[in-house]
C-alpha cells in the first residue's frame, strides 16, 4: 500500500519535471546557502580574522572581513556575546578628525568604542569616569583623551569638564587616560629632532558612526575572557555566535522554498481533480489520497535537500581552489544533518495543507 502509494507520488512528480525542478530550486538554495555560510565562518579566516594580543592571552581581537551578507550592527551587538565564557566585548573603530580648543587645532586620532574596552585593555583614568551604557544610547557627545592630548589642548591634565571641538562638533571631556594608556606611539620629526606625541581621544561607538561615513557596522572587536588562563572557550563561542547568526540568515531561504512547495502543491490538487476522482471511484481512502500528496511534497524538498547538499560541496571546493592554502574549508557534517532534518519537516509542515485540501476535495465529490 505505500510502496504503491510512494510509485505513484513519483510518478506525478516526474510528469511535471520543469515545474519540480523549479520547485526544488528555492530549497536547493537554501541548503547550499545554509551549509556553505556556516563552513566558511567555521573556516574563521574568510570571515573572521582572530588574533590573539601579543601583550597577553586573556582577549583576542575579531575582524570581520566580509560581512556582506548579514552585517554586525550595534543594535546586535549588546546582545550578540552573552555567555560565561566572554567577559567583555566591544567594539571599536578609528577616523582622524581636526581637534580644536581655543587658539591650539591638531590632527586628533578618534576612537568609537564602548566602556568595556577600557577594562578588556586594561587602560586606566587617571580622572573622570568611563564611557557609560547611556552615552552608546544617546548616541552622547563625550570624549575621553589621554594626558598628552590634555596637555596639548589644554596645558595641564585636569580637563573633566571641559570642552573640546572635533570637526566642528563640540565634545564634553568626560575623562583623562594615564600617560601609558595611550595606543599611539611617540612621533619623532626629522627637521628638529623634537618629539611628537599622537593625539587620541575615545567616544561612543554609535557617536563616531554619525561621524564617519564610511563606519557603519561593526567590522572589529575585543573579547576578553571570563578564564584569564584560556581564551579557548571565548573563541569557540564567538565562532559559534557568529556561525548561527549566518545561519539564521541563510534558514530563511529554506522556509521560501516550503512556502513555494506548498504553493505548487494546491496548483497540482487544482489540476488532478479528475484523478482524485477517479481514485476514490476504484475504492482508494481518504487517508490514501492524503498520503499520496503529503509524499510528493516530502519527495520535492528532500530532493532538493539532496541537490543543495551536492551543490554546496561543489561551491566549497570552487571557493578552496581560488583561495589557495591561506584558508581552509571543509562541509560541516553536523550542519548537513540540521539542513536534512530541516528540509524534511518542511516537506511536512508545507504538504499537509495541500495533502488536506486534497482529502477534503475528495469529501465533497460524494
Amino acid at each position: 500500500m505505500i510502496f504503491q502509494t510512494c510509485k505513484m507520488a513519483w510518478k506525478a512528480i516526474c510528469a511535471n519535471k520543469l515545474r519540480t525542478f523549479l520547485t526544488m530550486l528555492g530549497i536547493i538554495i537554501g541548503v547550499s546557502t545554509l551549509i556553505v555560510l556556516v563552513s566558511i565562518a567555521d573556516g574563521a579566516s574568510s570571515s573572521v580574522t582572530s588574533q590573539i594580543s601579543d601583550m597577553g592571552s586573556n582577549y583576542l581581537m575579531v575582524r570581520i572581513t566580509d560581512d556582506k551578507e548579514n552585517p554586525l550592527k550595534m543594535s546586535e551587538f549588546s546582545t550578540l556575546l552573552k555567555d560565561d565564557a566572554i567577559a567583555e566585548a566591544a567594539p571599536i573603530g578609528s577616523t582622524s578628525v581636526t581637534g580644536k580648543s581655543g587658539y591650539t587645532s591638531g590632527t586628533v586620532n578618534i576612537y568609537g568604542t564602548t566602556g568595556g574596552y577600557f577594562t578588556i585593555m586594561e587602560k586606566e583614568l587617571l580622572l573622570g569616569r568611563t564611557i557609560k551604557k547611556t552615552d552608546i544610547e544617546n548616541n552622547s557627545y563625550v570624549i575621553i583623551i589621554t594626558a598628552d592630548t590634555a596637555i596639548e589642548f589644554f596645558g595641564r591634565t585636569d580637563v573633566e569638564g571641559e570642552n573640546i571641538s572635533l570637526d566642528g562638533k563640540k565634545f564634553l571631556v568626560i575623562g583623562v587616560l594615564e600617560d601609558d594608556s595611550s595606543s599611539g606611539d611617540t612621533v619623532v620629526s626629522n627637521s628638529d629632532s623634537t618629539e611628537t606625541v599622537e593625539l587620541e581621544g575615545y567616544i561612543p561607538y554609535t557617536t563616531l558612526t554619525r561621524m564617519a561615513d564610511n563606519i557603519l557596522e561593526i567590522t572589529q572587536f575585543y573579547v576578553s575572557s571570563s578564564n584569564e588562563d584560556s581564551m579557548d572557550e571565548a573563541m569557540a563561542e564567538v565562532d559559534n555566535t557568529l556561525s548561527l547568526m549566518l545561519g539564521g540568515i541563510a534558514a530563511i531561504s529554506l522556509l521560501v522554498g516550503g512556502i513555494g512547495i506548498m504553493n505548487i502543491m494546491l496548483v497540482s490538487v487544482t489540476e488532478r481533480t479528475r484523478e482524485i476522482g477517479i481514485r476514490k471511484a476504484i475504492g482508494a481512502g481518504q487517508g490514501s489520497i492524503m498520503l499520496q500528496f503529503l509524499i510528493e511534497a516530502i519527495i520535492v524538498s528532500m530532493a532538493g535537500c539532496g541537490a543543495g547538499i551536492i551543490a554546496s560541496a561543489i561551491i566549497l571546493k570552487i571557493i578552496q581552489r581560488v583561495m589557495g592554502n591561506s584558508m581552509s574549508f571543509q562541509m560541516n557534517s553536523a550542519v548537513v544533518l540540521i539542513a536534512v532534518a530541516f528540509s524534511a519537516v518542511i516537506g511536512i509542515l508545507f504538504g499537509i495543507y495541500p495533502a488536506r485540501k486534497a482529502q477534503r476535495r475528495n469529501q465533497l465529490m460524494h
